[in-house]
């Protein structure tokens, strides 16, 4: 059951807006983010707002959670102005935020990191630990997650690190609770869970606004939506109004239809093709005695898309971090174009062997967020700059300009902050950067993670043209659309281990989830 069949909705007229902003907009050096938009927040409700990628749903956001100031405009909270100076603030009246990236202390533990700021303290401030393990339990019972409160965050996946997120909200008494991309991480076990919390708070009166570019979970879960486009509000809508293509037309101004790519149902590799990369017996041992990757064999040839499918924990990100060197293989041969590669390789030694990998987490491993778009593209290729003299500017300008007009990357000047880039924009300016190492094969890990359905295209039109060109491309995905429209087949993985290679025309969910459930085939298959 989903929350909208938990939850009728009663007359409108009786919605109760626990925060409204009227006129609101937000002016940068050189950029609109926000021009005269209007938005209201419903106590009880799912409030969806959506947009592409620099729409202005962040900065709308930031402006409710306190991080931002709006340039002009009115804000009210329960009916009295809003005028809060901090995200503190804001948490103080019960706002609170779960950013798209995450925001928190590796070093520190997960009960510790619930904390932060607000840590629990006795007589003489004497820090009450005990009391905060307690409620951090409570908290992930209540969410139905069996996370370790004293684990490090360092040694958490990137989707249990987002539940973290979420947690730490939700140790405070919220009545707004902003989620900006809270699925992106989760598997869908995990996302079914948190939409059934999601309904608990809204039958608590909780107000609910939900940032997301996944379009069928905002139909499943959302009571309202509210489209931005360029900083301008479009429309606003209930759920019996609203449909798929009602949210793509008014995001995009167009119908937006079709797979991914375009190719055919009965595609097959080309037999006379070269095998690029072949990975025999590969082995990764965990820090308790068991396998992270487990006996992973496959091979892949020239201009090939392959796609890997698997539940959270199914191995995907160990497999890539291990063929680009960040993971020690315990056995197995990785093999590049004909090279064997040593088990002990660094990831320079992999990098120059011919692969590349575009990391799931994008802002803490494929960026430097305090550098320029020229320097982030560039920076994996300085030695190809360096003269004697010192490094060759004009060469690496022309490369960096290549790279954004190939990518179809849009920014006003290269030398412009990476961050001040949209989601989709970053990710092509990560790829760029890979792509200039000139790799034989390109490792994506989820590339479209927090990106909207234009730019997502976008990407997949890319890899689609690489592949034409000669490059072996493979990519880890949760999304079943993108993994049914976007590969020639699909490596189904589950608990380390290879259970399906699927050729086009058997890519089905129902084979998909079958295989991702721990139904091993034989391994001739995969031979």
């Amino acid at each position: 059951m989903t929350g909208n069949e938990q939850l009728a909705a009663p007359d409108r007229a009786e919605e109760h807006a626990v925060f409204s902003a009227r006129g609101v907009s937000k002016v940068y050096p050189g950029t609109t983010a926000l021009r005269d938009v209007d938005f209201d927040v419903l106590a009880g409700r799912v409030n969806v707002l959506i947009g592409e990628n620099g729409a202005g749903k962040s900065t709308l956001m930031k402006i409710l959670a306190g991080i931002e100031r709006p340039t002009a405009g009115r804000l009210s909270f329960e009916g009295q102005p809003y005028d809060v100076a901090s995200p503190r603030e804001a948490m103080a009246l019960g706002i609170g935020i779960v950013h798209q990236e995450l925001n928190l202390f590796p070093n520190l533990s997960v009960a510790q990191n619930l904390f932060v700021g607000r840590e629990r303290r006795g007589i003489g401030g004497t820090l009450r630990r005990g009391e905060q393990r307690r409620i951090a339990r409570d908290v992930f019972e209540r969410m139905g997650q069996p996370i370790d409160v004293d684990a490090l965050v360092s040694e958490l996946s990137i989707g249990r690190q987002q539940i973290v997120e979420i947690a730490r909200v939700l140790v405070s008494d919220v009545r707004i609770l902003i989620l900006d991309e809270p699925t992106s991480s989760l598997s869908e076990d995990e996302v079914a869970v948190l939409f059934r919390l999601l309904s608990e708070l809204r039958q608590q009166g909780v107000a609910i606004v939900y940032i997301s570019h996944r379009l069928e979970e905002l139909i499943e879960i959302g009571d309202t939506f509210t489209v931005l486009r360029d900083g301008a509000l479009i429309e606003t809508g209930w759920r019996d109004q609203v449909d798929i293509p009602w949210l793509v037309e008014r995001m995009v101004g167009s119908r937006v239809e079709g797979p991914y790519r375009q190719v055919p149902a009965d595609h097959r590799p080309d037999p006379d093709a070269a095998t690029v990369l072949a990975v025999e017996n590969l082995q990764l041992p965990d820090a308790v005695g068991g396998r992270l990757l487990d006996d992973v064999s496959f091979r892949v040839t020239q201009g090939e898309i392959v796609g890997f499918y698997g539940l959270m924990g199914a191995g995907r990100t160990e497999l890539f971090e291990t063929l680009i060197g960040l993971r020690r293989a315990s056995a197995g041969r990785v093999t590049v174009a004909g090279r064997e590669l040593a088990v002990g390789d660094d990831v320079a030694t992999r990098i120059a062997a011919g692969l590349a990998l575009v990391p799931e987490d994008r802002q803490r491993l494929g960026l430097v967020q305090s550098q320029s778009v020229a320097r982030n593209i560039a920076l994996t290729h300085l030695k190809h700059y360096t003269r004697v003299t010192g490094l060759d500017f004009g060469a690496m300008k022309n490369d960096v300009q290549r790279m954004i007009d190939e990518l179809l990357i849009k920014v006003s000047d290269p030398d412009v902050l990476v961050s001040a880039l949209s989601g989709g924009n970053q990710q092509k300016a990560v790829v760029g950067k890979n792509l200039l190492t000139e790799p034989k094969v390109l490792l994506l890990d989820e590339p479209t993670r927090g990106i909207d359905i234009k730019a997502r295209r976008e990407l997949f039109e890319i890899m689609d043209r690489l592949a034409r060109q000669g490059l072996t491309i493979l990519y880890a995905s949760s999304d079943l659309n993108e993994i049914t429209g976007g590969a020639d087949r699909v490596l189904v993985m589950a608990e380390g281990r290879i259970t399906a290679d699927l050729r086009r025309a058997e890519l089905t969910e129902d084979a998909l989830v079958g295989s991702a459930q721990v139904q091993r085939l034989e391994k001739d298959r995969l031979a």
